[in-house]
């Protein structure tokens, strides 16, 4: 019964995005940037003063990479070198061969700067967080999925730029020696600096979580305003239509249909358990869009919008699929068949999917 000292008022129902949708706020800041670069678009010399401080932000970035990758963590998970191994084919092998027989799609199907966009996601390295939160979920091998993540991030560094000197050659934005210094100076360098000084800024790193973490946002959003602004004084946004953009999600969710099913099925033909064929599923699916944007602005330079655009596109819905996947995941575990947890109005794992979905979106695009 309401208080007659306080007017009673209608409580408001908070709106809620569907659980199968991970928005999350980064995800928006990042459509928000590329809103901002269409709008304003910087030139001139506010361009050279953005380019310099993209320089600095990517560095910096990747320090902070090479001081979050725990070695030990590295180490404690050789023993499932098997798992590792699957994950870093799926990874590096068969992501880049499904990329490059997308050639046949040119130029009547995609246009050739999309379509090098398209490779270069099928290049970069796996994501960490959002595989890990995602294989919680599901109730997988999460330490596998911490160790295959790191193996991948720190392999990354190296082998991404070196198949896009192989596979894309003239086509990269102008791959060349040049190239070379700038990924060295610019990622491996401050990586290996982030390694090796992990020891004594370990303690600082856990202490600022939350400040570095908008700290990797900021640079991130900076190297996307950058790069879209550049395409925006370049005209190059011109040679991309609505239609094309449609035919680009449809390939994209051919190109994560198909490993998603290799992976699901390939796993359980190789005889893994049922806890690492999940966390080979989520792992081996999955690009890093964190790692991935900052690779590009120096893979790509004047290029870059355009090819971080399919990796864009592909991150977020493969946070939308595998949030489904993962309930799915959890449902079917023998121990919530059991309890009852796995169906039912108050117990099944929609809402801590919802939540654990959400939190894994909100923090995958901060790490490797």
């Amino acid at each position: 019964m309401p208080s007659p000292h306080r007017p009673h008022r209608p409580r408001l129902r908070k709106i809620a995005l569907p659980s199968w949708l991970p928005l999350d706020g980064f995800i928006l800041g990042l459509v928000g940037t590329v809103a901002l670069a269409a709008l304003l678009p910087v030139s001139g010399r506010a361009a050279t003063v953005t380019d310099g401080a993209t320089t600095v932000a990517v560095a910096f970035l990747f320090f902070l990479y090479g001081a979050r990758l725990s070695t030990r963590e590295a180490l404690d998970g050789v023993r499932h070198w098997r798992l590792h191994l699957t994950v870093l084919v799926c990874t590096f092998v068969i992501f880049p061969a499904l990329g490059l027989a997308a050639r046949g799609l040119v130029p009547y199907v995609l246009t050739h700067p999309l379509y090098t966009g398209l490779l270069f996601l099928c290049l970069v390295p796996s994501t960490v967080q959002s595989s890990i939160a995602f294989t919680s979920i599901a109730r997988g091998n999460v330490a596998a999925a911490i160790c295959a993540g790191s193996f991948s991030s720190l392999l990354g560094v190296v082998v991404t730029p070196v198949l896009v000197a192989l596979l894309l050659g003239g086509s990269g934005g102008g791959f060349s020696a040049d190239s070379m210094v700038k990924i060295g100076l610019q990622l491996l360098a401050p990586f290996l600096a982030g390694q090796l000084l992990r020891r004594w800024i370990d303690g600082f790193i856990s202490r600022h979580r939350s400040v570095l973490r908008l700290v990797d946002r900021g640079s991130v959003l900076l190297v996307v305003y950058a790069a879209f602004s550049e395409g925006m004084t370049r005209g190059i946004w011109h040679q991309v239509t609505p239609a094309r953009l449609a035919i680009l999600l449809g390939v994209e969710a051919v190109l994560l249909t198909v490993m998603l099913t290799l992976t699901s099925y390939g796993s359980r033909k190789l005889g893994f358990v049922r806890e690492d064929r999940i966390t080979i599923v989520f792992a081996g699916s999955k690009k890093s869009l964190a790692a991935g944007l900052p690779m590009a602005s120096v893979l790509f330079g004047a290029q870059a919008s355009l090819a971080v655009l399919p990796l864009m596109l592909f991150h977020q819905m493969q946070l939308m699929v595998c949030a489904v996947l993962a309930r799915r995941y959890a449902a079917r575990a023998p121990e919530a068949v059991e309890t009852g947890t796995g169906t039912g109005a108050e117990g099944r794992p929609g809402t801590r999917a919802r939540t654990d979905g959400a939190e894994s979106a909100d923090t995958a695009l901060t790490r490797v």
